[in-house]
């Protein structure tokens, strides 16, 4: 571990980039990263592709927790493959631009009626590449089913010039490294290919017709539930965020780079990095009235090694506890915010999101 932390560090700082958590850097970074705006509408539509973070349902019921109780005890009052208590970022950012949140792909045959406001391709526990065997549809294949779509007239090239896309990559390609055996050593690698295949997938969305895309940075992966358990929920795995900290500066290379050829910031990078460390730090909802005491600790979380948010036993007894109020709690369950939370987070996003998806 030791060696991870002085690899990355050397790596980093050859680069130019310091990574310290907490850093001058990261305190005065904007929440997107862009040299040029393009004015002219609003967007009409929402078209989304990635993971959890963004996922409205569209996970397989079989396969994830998200459609069982506890999830959407908050919204909406029951399961619905959110992974969360309640609204998410997609819900957030399609409120921000006037629309109902878009219609999940699985979903789709509940009427035409629902596609007007785009439509959401995200899977829960996707990744650029496969996660779960070919059981998952990677970034790739949820490119593949919109341009299906598009092929068959379901949505034009200015539908998509006239939208917006969110892409939500948060880690499950690294989780998946690292669960199936992959060294330490061969992290930095890997984050660049990971990064190299997530700037074919944002070029080939550009490509389709969109104008305007919104990426996600990773969020700081060690500050999550599943990495500060083993502090109590005390503090952040300091390792992983540097890990981490090296993806984001991959990231903002690559974005920059595509930009660079259009000479316009079609794509813009949602700095969930920044977010994510303001609001824990802060201890506090985005009124200031309503303080996160303990942001690391979950609402929902397993009894015991081996249960989870969600899990029952062979008798159908719950084993998980949950907190009193998921309003005053920042994360939901091992991995995600709750709606409380990501309402606090969109809130100190919102100044990016009105300067690059708000036409004058």
């Amino acid at each position: 571990m030791e060696f991870l932390i002085i690899f990355f560090h050397c790596l980093l700082l050859t680069t130019g980039y310091l990574c310290v958590q907490g850093s001058s850097h990261h305190r005065h970074q904007h929440h997107f990263h862009d040299s040029h705006q393009v004015y002219g509408f609003r967007p009409t539509k929402l078209f989304v592709f990635g993971d959890s973070y963004a996922d409205t349902g569209n996970i397989r019921k079989s396969f994830a927790d998200s459609w069982k109780e506890p999830y959407g005890s908050t919204f909406p009052g029951k399961p619905a493959g959110r992974f969360s208590d309640g609204r998410i970022l997609t819900d957030y950012l399609a409120k921000f631009l006037g629309l109902k949140s878009p219609v999940t792909y699985t979903w789709m045959n509940l009427g035409k009626q629902k596609w007007l406001n785009g439509m959401n391709f995200a899977y829960g526990g996707s990744g650029v590449f496969n996660t779960l065997g070919d059981l998952l549809p990677n970034m790739s294949t949820q490119i593949d089913f919109f341009e299906k779509l598009m092929n068959d007239s379901v949505y034009t090239k200015w539908d998509l010039q006239s939208s917006a896309v969110l892409v939500s990559l948060t880690g499950n390609d690294y989780g998946t490294y690292l669960a199936n055996g992959g060294a330490f050593q061969g992290l930095a690698s890997f984050i660049s290919k990971v990064i190299n295949q997530l700037e074919a997938n944002l070029k080939r969305v550009r490509r389709l017709g969109a104008r305007k895309i919104v990426v996600t940075s990773l969020p700081p992966l060690g500050c999550l539930p599943r990495s500060t358990e083993t502090s109590s929920f005390q503090k952040c795995n300091i390792t992983e965020n540097i890990a981490v900290s090296y993806h984001n500066l991959l990231l903002q290379q690559a974005v920059a780079k595509l930009n660079n050829k259009t000479g316009n910031s079609t794509i813009s990078i949602v700095d969930l990095f920044r977010s994510f460390t303001t609001v824990i730090e802060q201890r506090q909802d985005y009124l200031g009235n309503l303080k996160f005491e303990t942001p690391l600790k979950p609402c929902c979380i397993g009894k015991s090694d081996g249960y989870f948010c969600g899990s029952v036993d062979d008798k159908g007894a719950k084993m998980y506890t949950l907190c009193h109020d998921p309003k005053s709690v920042f994360f939901w369950d091992s991995s995600h915010p709750t709606e409380a939370g990501w309402q606090a987070m969109f809130t100190t996003l919102k100044p990016s999101f009105d300067r690059i998806l708000k036409y004058q």
